[in-house]
């Protein structure tokens, strides 16, 4: 059963005969951990050869199948790749051959699958992908939401249309609008020429936004506008251009947080977030890690013309798979691109990887470590470790602009390191 409950995504297996109750409560068989579920919401019930059913347990907020709620007590039949609602958690079942295991090796169309989440997450996004509603995808920096993006443009009906995608941390919010809505003549300092907007060019097809958190207050008033009419009209223009487009945003803050204090609209949200697809970071999905450190090889050993590209030692793939990766699938990448260009021979080792971290609870830039230090300073002072104080490199693994971290850095009263981190 896929579980879908605010940003939280989840799967989780189910018997093939007999009874589990639904519910927030801790003794519940499928636990749900959502304001709007009830203690015992709802009972599945399984019988071989059969359909699953499904019982609201006389819930406050109510089960409801096909859009209708259910009575307390009436079984309804779920068909495999069916939804239905738990309170405002929404429940999909899963056909048998999409609760396997997933084979040792398995890539689909550039994705690797190899934990049972991130299946389930992926079987969702094929669903999305063939629907008109926007979609919003959280997780930490370089877990692939722009891979997932692209791929779910491939599988929609708009995959034949241009599929266009903005860095919204990377620009000034000058250019930020003109990158967006396109811009007339004369509209501001150096507008010599009109020019079109990533949103009539993206004209049915798929425009992604990625760093969606970092948008300007302004721009996000003129994007929820533009939402709202489904019209779009250039800066310094006097005429709004229909256009018909599938949002699918991305980013690496809690932006319901962001929305508590202020810094991001409600109603901008409300409109991005018509589901929200949930990546994990790649440290809570270890059992990928051999095929991408694989797949990364091949591909640096190409690049760099080789006869063939060199294994990995067993003590090298358990450095790989013991490391926490701050950058996700971006840092392995280039983790691995590095291994190839070191190694000189046919066995990547632990030569050829980045130097262990210092003593427990230090970095290399000599910042002490806390379990209570704000998450996102910590990914940026993991970043510049790995990369040996490179801002540049450290920005792009974290995917923002190099000002973006330096302003962030700042922010957090980090000296640059070019300097000492304090």
């Amino acid at each position: 059963m896929l579980v879908i409950a605010g940003e939280r995504v989840s799967t989780h297996p189910l018997p093939d005969h007999g009874e589990i109750r639904v519910g927030r409560g801790d003794d519940a068989g499928l636990r749900i951990d959502d304001p709007s579920v009830s203690r015992d919401h709802a009972h599945l019930f399984f019988e071989k050869g059969k359909p699953v059913m499904v019982a609201d347990a006389g819930s406050s907020n109510g089960t409801r199948v096909r859009g209708k709620s259910l009575t307390a007590g009436q079984r309804v039949a779920i068909a495999p790749g069916e939804t239905f609602e738990v309170g405002s958690a929404l429940l999909m079942l899963q056909s048998p051959l999409e609760l396997e295991a997933p084979e040792a090796s398995r890539a689909v169309s550039g994705l690797v699958i190899e934990d049972r989440t991130m299946a389930g997450i992926y079987q969702l996004a094929e669903r999305v992908a063939k629907s008109t509603i926007n979609v919003l995808l959280l997780g930490e920096t370089g877990v692939g939401k722009d891979v997932l993006a692209r791929r779910m443009h491939a599988m929609s009906p708009r995959a034949e249309k241009p599929f266009l995608a903005l860095n919204c941390g990377a620009l000034s919010e000058q250019l930020l609008e003109s990158e967006l809505f396109g811009h007339e003549r004369g509209s501001f300092t150096g507008a010599v020429e009109a020019k079109t907007g990533l949103l009539e060019a993206a004209d049915g097809g798929t425009v992604f936004l990625d760093e969606v958190g970092e948008l300007p207050p302004s721009v996000q008033v003129k994007l929820l506008r533009v939402l709202e009419e489904r019209q779009v009209r250039r800066v310094g223009g006097i005429r709004s251009r229909p256009f018909d487009i599938r949002f699918v945003a991305a980013t690496n803050r809690d932006l319901a947080a962001a929305v508590h204090g202020g810094s991001f609209r409600a109603d901008l949200f409300y409109r991005l977030n018509g589901i929200a697809l949930v990546i994990p970071p790649l440290r809570q999905r270890t059992g990928e890690i051999a095929e991408l450190a694989r797949r990364f090889v091949d591909e640096a050993s190409r690049r760099a013309e080789r006869d063939r590209p060199p294994r990995i030692a067993a003590e090298a793939q358990a450095w790989l798979e013991a490391h926490a990766w701050p950058g996700n699938i971006r840092e392995l990448q280039n983790t691995m691109e590095r291994a190839v260009l070191l190694c000189t021979d046919d066995v990547i080792t632990l030569d050829h990887l980045p130097p262990s971290d210092g003593p427990a609870g230090t970095g290399r830039f000599g910042e002490v470590r806390s379990v209570d230090a704000d998450p996102e300073r910590q990914k940026i002072l993991d970043a510049l470790e790995s990369c040996a104080g490179n801002q540049t490199r450290a920005a792009r693994m974290l995917g923002i602009s190099r000002n973006t971290l330096l302003a962030r850095l700042d922010s957090y009263g980090v000296a640059r390191p070019r300097k000492p981190v304090k």
